[in-house]
């Protein structure tokens, strides 16, 4: 049985309802959940300028979880809807890459596949394709097969996010990630929220206490859950402000890596250096891997165990060169520092930490 005594078919065909036929257009919304708090990089937004129209108007994100650098990759969108993130990959992979949208709503999956055609034409190419199904079930998609999973405000959604966390984990291949936008709670919610029609369609009844979310990504496989950016959610309907009481609900992207047998539960010491080459398009001059840790080009940067498998051992590897193996152990690596190879300076610690 799914939160509040409903059943999981139950809470998807609300859902269902809820954006195939409640929602018309994001100007329907009663929170500020499933719209994107921070605009996206330029190169984003010059891409969403091809993207058509209808495909925005029917886009319900939360964040912006589209890695630049994928060239080449295979990318696969959970929650696709109208399929505006799968249209912005499709010019990111580019020609030799490929982008599976997966969605449960026919209707949204109608406006994804309607404009595909149009769109290969704009961008002189056609490397996209929608599944309809649940992203608890991904049993269309292959084991080990996908390079970057991407999501917008999906899991959330979803009556059984552990299934969905262990799907993702199964299809990507060693060295890829899951890198989505979604929200979280700063407390369990009641079990009367949790299956409040309105509130999970707006995507705050069926967010995770954030812990809770860490525990279930650990206990699948992915070790060590970066936090990249967040933002916090606005409630502006005054019943629903009534009802959440002083709940606090945020969007957070994070990257999760599929790295097995390379993260460890805390920051390790292993003398590791990475350096970004500042190659990955748009980012010219700096590199975000988290909100901890920002590589400058040409700069040496010394690494615990953790960040050094995700820029060295994943789809990143391309564009880092990471010095050092694990053959020497030297400790916990120094958390309170954020540290350069010659000159450490005050910083954050990793999320692992």
């Amino acid at each position: 049985m799914g939160a509040g005594g409903k059943d999981a078919s139950q809470i998807q065909s609300e859902v269902k309802e809820y954006y195939g036929e409640t929602l018309a257009t994001t100007s329907d919304l009663k929170t500020n959940a499933c719209c994107t708090a921070n605009a996206p990089p330029k190169e984003i937004r010059d891409i969403l300028a091809k993207v058509p129209s209808e495909v925005i108007a029917k886009y319900y994100g939360c964040g912006s979880p589209l890695p630049q650098g994928i060239e080449g990759l295979h990318v696969l969108d959970l929650g696709c809807g109208s399929g505006r993130d799968c249209y912005v990959a499709s010019k990111l992979v580019g020609p030799t890459g490929r982008v599976t949208g997966v969605d449960m709503t026919p209707q949204q999956l109608e406006v994804a596949r309607k404009h595909a055609d149009e769109y290969a034409s704009t961008i002189g190419y056609a490397n996209m394709s929608f599944v309809q199904g649940t992203i608890e079930d991904l049993s269309a998609i292959p084991d080990d097969s996908i390079d970057v999973i991407i999501s917008n405000c999906v899991v959330n959604l979803s009556p059984d996010k552990p299934a969905v966390l262990k799907e993702a984990y199964r299809v990507l291949r060693n060295g890829g990630e899951f890198y989505f936008s979604d929200v979280y709670g700063d407390r369990r919610l009641p079990k009367a929220l949790t299956q409040h029609k309105i509130l999970v369609g707006e995507c705050i009844g069926g967010a995770l206490y954030e812990q809770d979310f860490l525990r279930i990504a650990r206990r699948v496989g992915f070790e060590d859950p970066r936090v990249l950016d967040s933002a916090p959610i606005d409630v502006k309907d005054p019943q629903l402000i009534e009802l959440v009481g002083e709940a606090k609900f945020t969007s957070v992207t994070y990257r999760l890596f599929k790295l097995p047998g390379l993260l460890e539960s805390l920051c390790e010491d292993y003398g590791q250096v990475a350096v970004y080459k500042g190659t990955v398009p748009g980012h010219r001059h700096a590199y975000q891997l988290d909100d901890h840790h920002r590589f400058e080009t040409g700069r040496p940067m010394l690494v615990c165990g953790n960040s050094a498998a995700m820029v060295g051992d994943s789809w990143l590897g391309k564009h880092f060169t990471v010095s050092g193996d694990r053959s020497t152990h030297f400790g916990l690596f120094p958390c309170h520092f954020s540290p350069s190879a010659d000159a450490p300076t005050p910083g954050g610690c990793a999320s692992c930490c």
